[in-house]
């Protein structure tokens, strides 16, 4: 499953860079997507409260088989240096964060990638009933996918860049519809398929 998306060259787009890198789409990258842009949407990707716990026990049971039966600095040392060390790996796996920008050049962040909403078409949120379906046999290889498995819903969101192999991004986030919503009046008008048969209307 792949967490970062297919970096492709592009001057034209600017490049700011969240917290947390996860791959870069359209641009080279900068230090603050916000900076100079208006953020109409932000998320972090905290770890769920129930997820600490039992890191936090195996820390504390390996410091204990540390200094077993010693005394002085090493029966006091391990705590001292395991128990912070989890919990900043735990504090370290909600650092992604999703943006959306607005301004003259708005934009999609996951993470460290960094899709134009001019490229977007369609969004889709995927309910908890259908994550593991979605993240399943209906994944295609080559979409660019950000799973936290501690939230329960995500979104897919359609690429329309003709020179971006990425067919969707797919990523979660505790308010989808929020954010869907969001997209979905951000994106330029969806075109007709032109393939697809007319709909009779009932003056025909």
């Amino acid at each position: 499953m792949s967490t970062s998306a297919r970096a492709r060259p592009d001057g034209d787009d600017p490049a700011p860079d969240p917290d947390n890198a996860q791959g870069n789409h359209g641009s080279d990258r900068d230090t603050n997507p916000a900076a100079d842009a208006e953020v109409r949407f932000s998320e972090r990707l905290y770890m769920a409260w129930w997820c600490w716990p039992l890191p936090l026990v195996g820390a504390a049971l390996l410091a204990a088989e540390v200094h077993m039966g010693y005394p002085g600095v090493r029966a006091w040392l391990p705590y001292v240096v395991l128990l912070p060390l989890a919990a900043l790996l735990l504090l370290g796996f909600g650092r992604l964060k999703i943006l959306v920008t607005g301004g003259s050049r708005p934009e999609l962040w996951v993470g460290d990638a960094h899709l134009p909403l001019r490229h977007i078409g369609a969004v889709d949120v995927v309910g908890k009933d259908a994550r593991r379906r979605t993240l399943g046999p209906e994944l295609d290889p080559a979409a660019f996918v950000v799973n936290r498995g501690w939230i329960a819903t995500l979104v897919r969101v359609e690429v329309t860049d003709p020179e971006d192999p990425t067919p969707y991004w797919l990523f979660s986030t505790r308010h989808p519809e929020r954010l869907a919503a969001l997209l979905r009046e951000a994106r330029p008008p969806l075109q007709a398929d032109p393939t697809a048969p007319d709909v009779p209307t009932a003056d025909d």
